[in-house]
């Protein structure tokens, strides 16, 4: 899943560290190039994202460090685990003509671990409380399962499909997409709180 163009010129809160249970989200730095440049030369990782290239070349992850949060209204966090390193990366960015989208990838070593849940459960908190969003809108192609059951285990609901183009691929595919209500963020909390 990834952060598509066209984004909103509007004033973001500055970019700090979220922390979870077995992540922390942090800033971009010069030293994570060659990581990044690890988990994505992987072409599946690359085929479920509209804006990564394939090959993944160093020189592409010296310009997504220094352009990372530079962009108005766009927030991107590395997902690192302490023992382990960067395993991914996640953001939101504000588009002109919908609204702001939060994307995400996860390294395929670390796929199917609760990564990518953990991570976005973290950026939507953060979304909805410190950033004040009242809705956010996400993708997932429609051949990839796993991105979908992200999405709808942070609550988000289907909406409809549209095209989208995958860089890595020079295609456009079919990409379900997904809204979450900020009401139905705190209310899916409580619900699971009282269980």
């Amino acid at each position: 899943m990834a952060l598509l163009d066209g984004a909103l010129a509007k004033p973001v809160p500055p970019v700090r560290k979220l922390i979870t249970e077995r992540l922390l989200l942090r800033v971009p730095e010069p030293g994570d190039a060659q990581a990044l440049v690890a988990l994505l030369n992987d072409r599946r990782i690359a085929e479920n994202t509209l804006r990564i290239p394939h090959p993944y070349a160093l020189a592409d992850a010296r310009a997504f460090i220094n352009s990372a949060n530079t962009a108005d209204g766009e927030i991107v966090f590395l997902i690192t685990r302490k023992s382990i390193g960067v395993i991914g990366a996640c953001g939101i960015v504000r588009l002109s003509f919908a609204g702001p989208e939060l994307g995400y990838w996860i390294g395929v070593p670390f796929w199917g671990l609760g990564y990518a849940t953990e991570a976005a459960r973290a950026l939507i908190e953060y979304a909805f409380g410190e950033l004040g969003d009242e809705f956010l809108l996400a993708g997932a192609r429609v051949s990839n399962p796993a991105s979908r059951r992200v999405l709808k285990k942070c609550g988000f609901k289907w909406i409809g499909v549209a095209l989208g183009r995958i860089r890595a691929l020079r295609v456009s595919v079919p990409i379900d997409r997904y809204r979450l209500e900020r009401r139905q963020w705190h209310r899916a909390w409580i619900d699971q709180k009282e269980i």
